[in-house]
């Protein structure tokens, strides 16, 4: 009794220890030390046995290291080193703490074992990643155990094997416990599930899934995570709609992975009807649960029910604000991922390094490079500056942001570089089109043999798209190819879109059709190819080869579809592209509607164009341009400046196209007063004045027949007169007749552009008018000397779905004699009525 009573004042004694933190060992060894018999009664050493026992199951949260310690001294000195039960605690604590070393040392002093020592070994390795060590540890108990081992044991092999990613030592357990009769054991079996589906083998995981007659959450958990990981979804989805009808009640890892399934698929009515059976359940929604069904709103676009469920949720931990933050990052709400990255900081909710990689993201993409400095101070002064998400995610924001220098001196200082902060500054340069610093860069990058990636080539193409750069783009493509990197949709669409944009259209097909898996935007890079190489027919057979495949086309396909229609001039294609426009419920898209109001007003058809416009709601400051332009082309100014002074009212911010369009438009009508007002008014809303503006300013004076005041605009000029705009004086001389001045200006433009034909037919044609044909066949001659070639008239017309066309001097269509033969008819009976035919505009040999 008196023992007893001993035991119970100690156990309360170090209760009472350990909820002050503060462990006195001399005090707590003093009643064990004071008797050491060697030849105590047995009933008084199970006594003294259960009392150690109990003294370590007691709770201890600081130094409970050395308080086991000191117990295991005790355990020795009074003689209990080999009691397997004590033992067995001890090794199982010792664990717990990671205390590896100490637990080794004992495992191998014990004489006795049993299988719980040899499954808490086992456990222990395999548990804390020491997976060769536990595999060692089962090949000894194999060896030195006549026992069969347990399921605990097996388990935990097949943890290490599946850790390892041994497929030949996991088969070898799998036929291990078929011969050892642990097949239908739940425990081993859920591990074998988990060995296959991490292994990739989900068919022989589904197997083992189904051959179980009992199924615990984990197991299901584990085959609904496997389909997931895996890429197939559908069937984990499936799998818990049979666990549901079974009435076997998901935990919150079986929700958490089906979501993630839906999230996936962007299986919106999935996801609800899961949150839905949570809600049902009636029980406090777990935060890890909250937490993927706010991912899971986010990926399927639905922010604003992502961030209503956010605001809804009352416990929210740090996963919780870093999700919601990614989430309006993914979906572009930038501003609203700052205000929320502020709000959680100011609540003391301190942001990881996830959080401030994603706000960095939207800091980039607002170019908000203030908001960028207060993250990056915020990271230094939370220790974060040093994580590699959030040292590349610095860089790129700086870069994004246009500083480059000091996204250059971030990268400069890094003590570990590696492919993203690479990546991350080859695209920062490749974005502001610095192509040899992007270059030197990549060149560095090889040197230190860091091995490029995907996304370092499309960088690079996107620099040499830019700068039209075809050798340099073509020695990318073979570094892809000798690379081994796979040509995925980045890389191929980049590869397109350079080499259409460097007039390689057929190089750019063989890309195109050397890709597999094509998604929607290759199909579009190939259109906007065709569209900017003026393939128009191309275009248009690219789309119905589109309609065959298994993609949709999305608003970009049919920009460059209305775009190629719009070049070929065909009323009939745009018509059909915009019945097509409306079906897809995409007519509301601003660059759907700006490739409308093109083609509508290149085709003639003003009040369709028109009529466009003012069907939407969203004009954006294209939008508004398409139809300013339009009018200044078809010489409506009164029109194109109301447009204009409309725009202004609504409060459009006008840009640099805007006012090209309108002094066109006061160009073409001879309203010098308001052409001037317009081009001085530019400097008010920011924008500096470039060439096409001054080869406005120059046709407007020409127009106005104020060749003088032309050419002196043109010597005051604050920045060198490009070809075009001596041009723009050139032709007004040709209309009045101004040989000398017209000379002149074509010298200029010729001496600047000198293998463009425009400058020599203008010039030709004022000679022309004034009968000087030694002078046109000096300018002839001096055209074959310099390899200028002008470019043979051309045009084309759609009859019965054929487009037909036509250039100067040629009878290539199949139908030219007989054409021919109508023209020399027709040409007969305008002369019979008194037609003369104007030779003036005309070149030598034309």
């Amino acid at each position: 009794m008196r023992n007893q009573c001993l035991v119970t004042y100690h156990v309360k004694r170090c209760h009472e220890i350990a909820k002050q933190q503060a462990l006195n060992f001399s005090t707590l060894a003093a009643p064990l030390l004071h008797s050491q018999k060697q030849s105590l009664p047995p009933c008084q050493l199970r006594t003294k046995r259960r009392e150690f026992a109990n003294l370590l199951q007691i709770p201890i949260s600081d130094n409970s290291i050395l308080y086991y310690k000191r117990i295991h001294g005790q355990v020795v000195v009074w003689g209990f080193q080999n009691d397997v039960f004590l033992a067995n605690i001890l090794l199982h604590l010792y664990s717990k703490n990671g205390r590896l070393h100490d637990a080794r040392m004992l495992f191998d002093k014990m004489s006795k074992r049993n299988l719980i020592t040899w499954s808490s070994t086992v456990s222990m390795y395999s548990q804390h990643g020491y997976n060769e060590e536990a595999l060692a540890v089962f090949s000894e108990f194999l060896r030195s155990c006549d026992e069969n081992p347990n399921e605990y044991i097996l388990a935990s092999v097949i943890r290490a094997c599946t850790q390892l990613g041994g497929v030949d030592q996991g088969a070898q357990m799998h036929g291990f416990v078929v011969k050892t009769g642990f097949y239908q054991d739940v425990y081993v079996g859920t591990s074998l599930i988990d060995f296959y589906a991490k292994n990739g083998q989900m068919d022989e995981a589904r197997l083992l899934f189904d051959s179980l007659v009992e199924k615990t959450p984990v197991t299901w958990t584990t085959i609904i995570t496997g389909y997931v990981k895996s890429g197939r979804s559908e069937v984990s989805l499936q799998l818990f709609n049979q666990m549901i009808e079974i009435d076997f009640a998901p935990d919150k890892y079986v929700l958490s992975s089906v979501l993630s399934a839906c999230s996936m698929l962007e299986f919106l009515e999935g996801g609800k009807q899961i949150h839905a059976y949570v809600l049902r359940r009636g029980t406090k929604m777990d935060v890890s649960v909250s937490n993927v069904l706010l991912d899971f709103y986010a990926k399927c676009g639905k922010v604003h029910t992502a961030r209503k469920l956010f605001d809804w949720v009352v416990v929210k931990n740090i996963i919780s604000w870093t999700t919601m933050i990614v989430g309006y990052m993914q979906n572009s709400f930038n501003f609203e991922a700052m205000k929320l990255f502020a709000e959680m900081a100011r609540l003391g909710c301190k942001p990881d390094g996830f959080a401030c990689t994603s706000v960095l993201t939207s800091c980039g993409s607002l170019e908000a490079l203030e908001n960028g400095r207060q993250v990056h101070a915020y990271t230094i002064k939370a220790n974060l500056e040093y994580d590699d998400f959030v040292k590349n995610g610095l860089i790129d924001m700086y870069a994004k942001c246009g500083s480059l220098t000091d996204a250059r001196r971030f990268f400069d200082v890094m003590a570990d570089h590696n492919v993203v902060s690479f990546n991350a500054m080859i695209e920062g340069y490749s974005r502001e089109e610095k192509l040899n610093e992007a270059l030197d860069l990549f060149r560095e990058m090889r040197i230190r043999l860091f091995p490029p990636s995907l996304l370092t080539f499309v960088s690079l193409l996107g620099a040499s798209a830019a700068s039209f750069t075809l050798e340099l783009s073509k020695q990318i493509h073979n570094l892809i190819i000798k690379f081994g990197v796979s040509l995925d949709v980045f890389a191929g669409s980049a590869l397109i879109d350079v080499y259409s944009k460097c007039s390689c259209i057929r190089d750019a097909r063989l890309v195109f059709e050397e890709i597999n898996e094509k998604d929607i935007v290759v199909w579009n890079a190939m259109f906007f190819g065709y569209t900017q190489q003026f393939e128009n027919e191309e275009a248009l057979k690219l789309y119905l080869e589109l309609l065959l495949s298994r993609q949709r086309p999305n608003e970009f396909t049919f920009a460059a579809s209305i775009t190629a229609s719009s070049n070929l001039a065909s009323l009939q294609h745009g018509q059909q592209f915009h019945n097509q426009v409306i079906k897809m419920g995409v007519d509301r898209d601003p660059f759907v509607i700006n490739s409308l109001v093109d083609m509508y007003a290149k085709c003639g058809s003003m009040e369709e164009a028109h009529k466009t416009f003012t069907s939407t709601f969203s004009r954006d400051v294209v939008c508004w341009n398409s139809m300013i332009s339009t009018y200044a082309h078809h010489g409506e100014a009164d029109e194109a400046l109301q447009m204009f002074e409309l725009m202004i009212k609504e409060g459009i911010k006008p840009n640099y196209v805007t006012f090209v369009g309108v002094l066109s438009a006061c160009s073409h009508a001879g309203r010098v007063e308001n052409g001037l007002h317009h081009f001085e008014s530019m400097i008010h809303f920011g924008i500096e004045p470039g060439t096409e503006h001054y080869a406005c300013i120059v046709s407007l004076f020409g127009r106005a027949g104020k060749l003088s005041e032309a050419r002196e605009f043109i010597e005051k000029m604050p920045i060198k007169p490009a070809a075009v705009v001596w041009r723009s004086l050139l032709s007004a001389c040709r209309v009045a007749g101004n040989v000398d001045l017209g000379r002149y200006a074509a010298e200029m433009a010729i001496s600047i552009d000198p293998i463009d034909s425009g400058s020599y037919v203008l010039l030709s044609n004022i000679f022309a008018s004034k009968g000087m044909w030694v002078d046109v066949k000096r300018l002839r001659e001096r055209m074959e000397f310099n390899g200028v070639s002008k470019e043979p008239g051309s045009s084309w017309i759609e009859l019965n779905k054929d487009v037909h066309a036509f250039i100067a001097r040629d009878r290539a269509h199949a139908e030219a004699d007989l054409i021919y033969s109508v023209l020399d008819n027709l040409i007969l009976q305008i002369r019979g009525v008194g037609y003369v035919p104007d030779t003036t505009a005309l070149l030598m040999n034309d």
